[in-house]
């Protein structure tokens, strides 16, 4: 009986050395060190680009056209806000356009009226020169017969008072010249006050219409919004926020790598993504950044024995099309592990061969 139960347990030994030797060579022959030779991998977290909604200008929130997790494309409105006070700023403005343009109108009036002024003024300087050189020329007969005694002495007299008088003259009809030149001067320099007055105006009512525009808060791009951080109906100051978007076209992971290994990665190499949430998913990437500089790595990523060493931070950067193409699966905060190779003459293994739809 002895023997019989000593044979029976040098069997069961014997078949478990065999299960042994077999589940060595089927490790062996499948174990990750050939797999994946040529290969480098780093903890991580599915991250996004987030980007805050906030208000230009100080006031009320009328609506918010959104609601969390809500997918917003490129031009969408996301909210209003109250544009009462904007409104009657931009029609008073508009209201001094109005009246600088026919300031211009009256200015540049005034300054051809002034024109023509001293086109009249002109001409009687013409006018008064002919007087004076007549009444010139008559005093200078009258001097030489004043000479032979044919005339008395006070016509001369009183032709030397008509040529006095035709000089004054002629010079009150020069001065009146310089003084509507003057007055054109002023003229013009009214124009232009007016049409700098005008310019401003304009300014302002662009000024306010963009304003106007800026009180509609609108998306740049395809995003889905994460949270809504006010309500309508709340008063905020300039730059109080409103919304909290996530970039759907910016999405990545970050992990780190040790110093050897970074060193070997260059910006644009391939890249694969495993989520823990679903690893029978490999996601395609490319590394986007690389650290210049080397940082102790987080405590959260490995082991406090690889915390050690000096790591540098990586990205890799989900393709923005297969993005957009399984936007509603998108979410930011899984882990998940990310595959670089170092080797270009490596291959990817069947474990990490793309399976998720370009």
């Amino acid at each position: 009986m002895d023997a019989m139960k000593q044979n029976k347990w040098m069997g069961r030994g014997v078949l478990l050395a065999a299960l042994a030797l077999v589940a060595l060579g089927a490790w062996y022959q499948l174990r990750p060190g050939d797999a994946d030779a040529g290969l480098v991998k780093g903890n991580g977290r599915i991250e996004a680009t987030e980007i805050d909604v906030a208000s230009k200008l100080a006031g009320r929130i009328a609506h918010i056209e959104v609601d969390e997790g809500d997918f917003v494309e490129p031009g969408q409105i996301l909210a209003r806000m109250d544009t009462s006070n904007l409104d009657a700023q931009l029609r008073q403005a508009e209201a001094q356009v109005r009246q600088a343009e026919n300031a211009i109108l009256t200015a540049r009036a005034m300054v051809a009226q002034r024109e023509s002024q001293k086109a009249s003024a002109e001409a009687v300087v013409v006018q008064r020169q002919a007087e004076l050189n007549a009444a010139d020329k008559r005093y200078r007969r009258t001097e030489a017969l004043v000479q032979s005694r044919a005339v008395s002495r006070q016509q001369l007299d009183d032709d030397l008072a008509a040529r006095q008088s035709a000089a004054a003259t002629l010079s009150a009809a020069r001065a009146q010249v310089l003084a509507e030149q003057a007055a054109i001067e002023a003229a013009r320099s009214q124009v232009i006050e007016a049409e700098s007055a005008a310019l401003a105006a304009r300014a302002t009512v662009e000024r306010l219409r963009a304003d106007l525009d800026d009180s509609q808060l609108k998306t740049d791009r395809a995003a889905r919004v994460q949270y809504r951080i006010a309500q309508p109906g709340e008063v905020l100051g300039a730059g109080g926020k409103l919304l909290n978007l996530v970039d759907l076209a910016d999405v990545y992971m970050t992990f780190f790598l040790p110093e050897r290994q970074a060193g070997r990665v260059a910006i644009g190499s391939e890249a694969r993504l495993v989520l823990d949430a679903a690893p029978q998913y490999v996601i395609p990437a490319k590394v986007s950044y690389v650290a210049s500089v080397a940082q102790f790595t987080p405590k959260t990523v490995e082991t406090a024995s690889e915390r050690e060493k000096m790591m540098f931070r990586v990205k890799a950067r989900i393709d923005p099309e297969l993005l957009r193409k399984h936007r509603e699966r998108v979410k930011t905060g899984l882990p998940g592990v990310a595959w670089l190779k170092l080797d270009d003459g490596a291959e990817w293994p069947a474990h990490l061969q793309i399976n998720v739809g370009q």
